[in-house]
């Protein structure tokens, strides 16, 4: 049985690239990869196959392209930025697939949300303040559960971390505050992060709108929420406590 591959290439920096995806995408015959969202360096890497760009195609259009090569035995890569599994669209070209009798393999890539903490510098969880990291998106032309409306997820008090949805930061804000988050919580957008034209913008909810629209920020950027960004007051690991004893090591204190 023939198999497409569902690659995620990572964030943008080319060297967060998998070994393995990078070495799948230098094998491919045809590399079918989400637009602008892939760097150049990145496509640079399929030296012999065949690239069509998936931005000015619909579903079936796609889906034609993996087939018909997939039955023919070529090399076949569905390149996503990210990780494919995140908002990347995959279950349904997978399932259609497999009713055709070609397999599919995906390979995870490391996720705009995680490159975003990174360029942060913070954790997304934290001990004191939060446990908890949950991600999604505002509502808009697909639609959202009511269980998952932004105010009710912002009762956690979370992280609460926005992919596809900074156009409607205003949005994200009123219903953040009216699940019970204060209007001093700390919010982060991070537009393109890793990217060379990476841009932060830190703020409250009561200002962060504001800041994002005179950087002029509309598309390609986490939002992230939460009390762990810069914060001063947290407890230590208790991990790594001298108090602490566990399968590898004995407590310290006696």
């Amino acid at each position: 049985m023939s198999n497409v591959f569902f690659v995620g290439c990572g964030p943008g920096d080319p060297e967060l690239i998998t070994v393995k995806a990078k070495k799948l995408i230098q094998k491919a015959d045809i590399v079918v990869y989400s637009g602008s969202l892939i760097p150049p360096t990145i496509l640079k890497l399929c030296k012999k196959g065949k690239l069509h760009n998936a931005a000015g195609l619909v579903r079936e259009e796609i889906f034609d392209i993996l087939y018909k090569n997939a039955k023919k035995n070529k090399f076949v890569v569905r390149l996503h930025d990210g990780d494919p599994s995140i908002y990347g669209a995959i279950k349904e070209q997978i399932d259609n697939l497999q009713k055709k009798g070609i397999s599919s393999v995906v390979v995870p890539g490391v996720t705009a949300f995680l490159a975003a903490a990174a360029e942060l510098g913070t954790q997304l969880s934290l001990p004191g303040v939060t446990q908890t990291i949950i991600v999604t998106r505002a509502e808009s032309r697909t639609k959202v559960p009511t269980r998952e409306k932004i105010s009710e997820l912002a009762k956690h008090k979370a992280t609460l971390i926005f992919y596809l949805s900074v156009h409607l930061l205003s949005d994200i804000v009123k219903e953040s505050l009216a699940g019970g988050y204060k209007k001093s919580t700390p919010v982060a957008v991070v537009y393109r992060a890793t990217w060379k034209d990476q841009k932060i913008v830190k703020g409250t909810l009561d200002n962060i709108t504001k800041k994002v629209r005179d950087e002029k920020i509309t598309r390609t950027a986490i939002v992230i929420i939460s009390n762990v960004i810069d914060s001063k007051s947290y407890e230590y690991s208790r991990l790594y406590d001298k108090k602490f004893s566990h399968g590898y090591r004995k407590s310290k204190i006696k």
